[in-house]
């Protein structure tokens, strides 16, 4: 299928997911679905590939995390992005951040962020008070890689960070 593509995903330890979730369920509570993917981990997307490269990609999460030690990041922002569509928490933009994604492609405009809610302009400026009223900023790690495929989601592999995930 033409749509369907691989992506890689740096995943957070228990307690930056738990913060993260708890942001994302208060817009939950108040009545925000929203259209982005539910059920899978709290993340910042590090790249998307063509699915043939499903075994490659395997091995090479394998190897690096046996190679990368998970790594701290500070979440200190909030924001919308995608003609206003696309709420976010981010984490700051750090070295070790920047040379994980340097892994799965260029890091030159790329923004790092947790998708919150996805929806029109009017709703995403409605549900951001909920997320500002949630949010300070926090230290959490980045503890994981997992390997998706999108629609439908599929999980595929998920390796902590210092691990070799054989």
């Amino acid at each position: 299928m033409a749509d369907k593509a691989l992506y890689i995903l740096a995943g957070y330890d228990d307690d930056t997911e738990a913060r993260l979730a708890g942001i994302q369920n208060k817009l939950y509570e108040k009545g925000f679905s929203g259209v982005h993917t539910k059920n899978i981990p709290q993340h910042t997307t590090l790249g998307s590939f063509p699915t043939e490269k499903e075994q490659e990609l395997v091995d090479m999460l394998r190897d690096l995390a046996a190679k990368t030690e998970a790594f701290d990041v500070t979440f200190s922002h909030v924001g919308i992005f995608g003609g206003s569509k696309v709420l976010f928490v981010a984490p700051d933009a750090t070295q070790k951040l920047l040379e994980l994604k340097e892994c799965f492609g260029d890091s030159f405009g790329w923004a790092p962020h947790t998708t919150m809610l996805i929806d029109e302009p009017e709703t995403i400026l409605q549900a951001l008070p909920t997320v500002l009223e949630n949010f300070t900023s926090f230290g959490g790690k980045v503890a994981y890689l997992h390997l998706y495929e999108f629609w439908p989601t599929r999980h595929i592999l998920t390796v902590k960070l210092g691990e070799s995930g054989k």
